[in-house]
């Protein structure tokens, strides 16, 4: 064989193992960046369960029976609105928890 064939041979096989690192580098960043990547559902926030109206209505009507109907009245106004149906459902929990106070302290 002739020193050229050798060299062209030995460039060959260079690019050969170029190409073979490049693929491990790239396999060695993905296996890097996928334990850095957590799944959707671990850091989404626990959603806490839909209150449904029915509930809110239940106990502020409890409440106002027990002679809290201005207090019940108040915790409507405070999001802007004059019946608790108007009330964005965002707002249930944070109404409830006003609600529970009443009468506790």
């Amino acid at each position: 064989m002739s020193k050229i064939k050798l060299l062209l041979d030995v460039v060959n096989d260079m690019r050969s193992l170029a190409d073979s690192i490049e693929v491990v580098c790239k396999t060695m960043i993905e296996s890097d960046a996928a334990p850095e990547e957590v799944p959707a559902t671990k850091t989404e926030p626990a959603k806490e369960p839909e209150i449904p109206l029915e509930k809110v209505r239940m106990v502020l009507a409890e409440k106002s029976q027990l002679g809290f109907t201005a207090e019940v009245r108040a915790i409507i106004g405070k999001y802007g609105v004059d019946k608790l149906s108007a009330v964005d459902k965002a707002y249930y929990a944070d109404i409830l928890k006003d609600a529970e106070v009443l009468g506790n302290g």
